[in-house]
């Protein structure tokens, strides 16, 4: 009775780990289901992203026209190549990626225990890191903190960012707080909107992270001989793809930064290099450093696997060397295709795999990825600087 108790309850458990989800929860969620603008699987996807890019973006263009009568000066509303890029490119990719993200995550969690990489004994604390996680992701209280740092902390940062020497279309020039009808919009809805689905994003880097730090304490199932030169682990490397379209929002919405100094004030794209440099290092190390916890665990298991292989290795030639080379081999038994020397072949390349073992769950191509994709939309830049033809031959040269 007890085993069979025992044995529905680790099915329960790996019922949970395939239940996994950063994105289906939390009070946003749940006013978005009342609202009928998402489903319980992240369904309504493009009628979500159509309505929340209307609202951030369609007053906008409707106030402004109304206020100006479409009149097209240096600072118009239609020149904002940020703000068109803001709402109209990176905050759709924000929304979109809760589906790449629910779908990936869910399968890494559940590759956990379907790969067996958690044995039967550690299910218990792989389900309390997975409790811990959804209940930081379904706080009220954290919800509601980043709603009040965007209309405390964001509205100051914003005012003391923005310059006010020059009238815009959401300003009028010399006065801190005099703006217009579209920029009463756009400063305490459109802002805020993306801040907070933004803001909301980096809480479920931290709920990943942290769930995945909670995971390198349990004693999981390594093989050091695993091909993926990881102990099995690389997948986790694979897993930070899902992250890619925050991270192309976030080069999109700095690119537009840059477009508009570029195009609008006379500056050169060379001026931004650095900056843009740091930005892609910056977000690649944020999204892959958190990685390096398993670096412990995996340093371990290749000592364990050095030692261990190293006597099987040992024990192996021994026997090798006294049979083929100081022994007396029957002479009906040929040397060549002789299983013993394949097996002294196979074990060299065992050998060979725990030694190249890496210390950290992936690898450059992961790093040479995640960087591509930060970078992508700063390529139309490029055109400030050579003609198409030249930049597609560049691209050509990098690529091959």
């Amino acid at each position: 009775m007890e085993a069979a108790q025992t044995m529905a309850q680790d099915l329960e458990l790996l019922d949970e780990a395939h239940d996994f989800s950063l994105v289906l929860g939390g009070p946003l969620f749940q006013l978005l289901r009342k609202a009928h603008l998402e489903g319980s699987h992240v369904e309504l996807l493009p009628r979500r992203i159509l309505t929340v890019t209307l609202v951030a973006w369609l007053p906008l263009l409707l106030l402004t026209l109304s206020s100006s009568g479409g009149n097209v000066t240096r600072l118009s509303f239609f020149r904002d190549v940020e703000v068109h890029v803001r709402f109209l490119v990176a905050l759709p990719v924000l929304i979109a990626a809760e589906l790449l993200v629910h779908l990936r995550i869910r399968a890494i969690v559940a590759r956990f225990v379907d790969w067996g990489i958690v044995p039967p004994h550690s299910l218990r604390p792989f389900h309390r890191a997975i409790q811990s996680a959804l209940k930081l992701r379904n706080s009220f209280v954290l919800e509601v903190g980043l709603f009040v740092c965007i209309y405390t902390v964001g509205l100051w940062l914003w005012q003391n960012r923005v310059s006010f020497d020059t009238a815009t279309w959401y300003a009028m020039a010399g006065g801190r707080w005099q703006l217009t009808a579209a920029g009463f919009w756009y400063v305490f809805v459109s802002i805020p909107m993306l801040q907070f689905i933004l803001l909301r994003w980096y809480v479920r880097f931290f709920i990943w992270f942290r769930f995945l730090w909670q995971v390198s304490k349990i004693d999981l199932h390594l093989i050091p001989t695993h091909p993926d030169r990881a102990a099995g682990l690389a997948f986790l490397g694979k897993s930070v793809y899902a992250f890619g379209p925050i991270l192309f929002a976030q080069g999109t919405m700095l690119a537009g930064l840059v477009a508009s100094r570029v195009l609008y004030r006379g500056e050169h794209l060379q001026d931004f290099k650095l900056q843009i440099a740091g930005f892609i290092a910056f977000f690649v190390v944020a999204i892959l450093g958190p990685l390096v916890m398993f670096t412990p665990m995996l340093a371990a298991v290749r000592r364990k696997g050095l030692a261990d292989y190293g006597q099987l290795a040992q024990q192996y030639v021994d026997s090798f060397d006294h049979r083929w080379v100081r022994g007396d081999v029957p002479s009906s038994e040929p040397l060549l295709g002789a299983a013993d020397i394949q097996s002294l072949a196979d074990l060299g390349n065992s050998y060979a795999m725990v030694r190249e073992m890496r210390p950290v769950p992936f690898g450059l191509d992961d790093i040479s990825r995640l960087a591509a994709v930060t970078a992508a939309p700063f390529l139309p830049l490029m055109l400030t600087i050579w003609s198409p033809e030249e930049l597609i031959l560049r691209i050509v040269q990098v690529v091959f």
